[in-house]
């Protein structure tokens, strides 16, 4: 597959570097010599030096022959016209990046893809709802609904209150439990579980079960003590901030400190009434204290800057607060904030370059997440007609070597998958991989 992609800034080079390890025919555009520079050398793509606007530098970068162009630059009319003259040249498929939450409406999509814009991607918007994932659930890492919730896929750091240490996978969690453990994160690796491997203290524990479980989970984890989330302090009102209040459930109380005057009074103009404003600086201790930290439930920081982001949050912690969200846009420092137990990381290149990945995929593919903390993929699959994975049990499949099922959601019903498992035309399977291409996988499924 040929892909083009126009801008060298954090998503474009963040998508390159993760396309460029599927073998793929990667282009990147951008008119910054230095920024390509810093790329090129590391990975398997092309560099394209020229203005992504202009009709010769795309057809010198071969747009005719590409099958996904995706314009992810700072400015979004950049990114609607060139995906705009892309598809006129010939791209089959094209994404823009936006910032305006106008344009991600059902009706604007449908409007912009009469236009030649296919995909319509809002990386804040992405993020905020991942931020209030977290939220929703104080004791969980990460959660992930497949098939609208019909199954869900929970990240849990497991402590000493954890029931289910130490004992083989067979053990506790067979064909009638509730419940898969489908990977596990210990330090730097990523297991695909078999049935002799062991839960740990301090692993992170991805579980997929059915939503009625999830209460029973909480308890085999030891979570139970975990306070529900009702008051939140969030430092930096960026765009990610205001996304992340504007669709916050309406039981949370929250307070913004900003340590922009400016900026404030802009908080104070979009945001509703009952948000508090604070100019101030969030790492202050004495400030925390005054604004009430010891009676906050979650602290979020998403300033621009990944290092505050994350003292911030463990001065929260130091404080008491037990649910910490960090924005860490700099992916060098990911595993730093997961080993210093920061809670929920969000990075919106991660974020974004999975909604896009999955456009890139043959199979039919509901969603796709990178899970930047296990360095794996998750991905939704509808399996076609006659495909491999309806001609046999699951456990006669021979999926690749650290490739695990899930759980497939049939008829709008989740139901785990055992071995004997027949999957069928229709149904959605949850995937879970690491260390193999998901075009791989996609075979399976075609």
């Amino acid at each position: 597959m040929k892909i083009i992609i126009s801008g060298a800034f954090a998503i474009g080079t963040y998508l390159a570097k993760l396309l460029s390890r599927n073998n793929e025919d990667i282009t990147l555009i951008d008119e910054n010599t230095e920024r390509l520079s810093k790329i090129s050398s590391d990975y398997d793509l092309l560099t394209y030096e020229g203005y992504p606007g202009s009709v010769a530098t795309l057809k010198g970068a071969g747009i005719e022959h590409a099958d996904l162009y995706i314009s992810v630059t700072p400015d979004e009319a950049l990114n609607l016209n060139t995906c705009m003259i892309a598809k006129a040249l010939g791209a089959k498929k094209t994404v823009a990046k936006v910032d305006n939450p106008e344009y991600i409406t059902e009706e604007s999509q449908e409007f912009f893809e009469g236009l030649g814009v296919s995909s319509l991607i809002y990386p804040e918007m992405l993020a905020a709802k991942d931020i209030n994932n977290g939220l929703k659930m104080s004791w969980v890492r990460q959660r992930w609904d497949v098939h609208e919730g019909a199954l869900v896929m929970l990240g849990i750091k497991v402590r000493e209150t954890c029931e289910i240490l130490n004992r083989p996978l067979k053990e506790i969690s067979g064909p009638e439990d509730p419940y898969h453990i489908v990977a596990i994160k210990r330090g730097d690796e990523t297991i695909i579980p078999g049935g002799n491997d062991e839960v740990k203290l301090y692993d992170l524990v991805y579980f997929m079960t059915t939503k009625n479980y999830i209460p029973y989970i909480r308890k085999i984890v030891g979570k139970e003590h975990y306070v529900d989330v009702k008051n939140v302090m969030i430092m930096g009102g960026g765009a990610t901030a205001v996304r992340a209040i504007k669709t916050m459930p309406e039981y949370m109380n929250t307070k913004v400190i900003e340590i922009n005057e400016n900026r404030c009074e802009f908080l104070n103009e979009r945001l509703d009434d009952n948000v508090l404003i604070i100019h101030g600086d969030g790492r202050d201790i004495s400030l925390l204290k005054e604004e009430g930290i010891r009676n906050t439930q979650a602290f979020v920081a998403l300033t621009g800057n990944a290092e505050t982001n994350i003292l911030a949050c463990l001065t929260a912690k130091r404080l008491g607060v037990r649910k910490t969200v960090a924005m860490v846009e700099n992916t060098d420092y990911v595993s730093m904030a997961e080993s210093l137990d920061i809670g929920t990381i969000i990075n919106k290149k991660a974020i974004a370059a999975s909604h896009i990945y999955q456009m890139m995929l043959d199979a039919d593919v509901m969603n796709v997440r990178f899970l930047m903390t296990a360095n794996a993929d998750v991905a939704e699959f509808c399996p076609k007609a006659g495909s491999k994975v309806t001609t046999r049990p699951v456990k006669d499949l021979k999926l690749p070597q650290g490739v695990t099922i899930g759980g497939l959601v049939r008829n709008n019903i989740g139901m785990l998958v055992s071995g004997n498992t027949q999957i069928q035309e229709g149904d959605y399977v949850m995937v879970f991989c690491h260390n193999t291409n998901m075009k791989t996988i996609g075979k399976f499924f075609n």
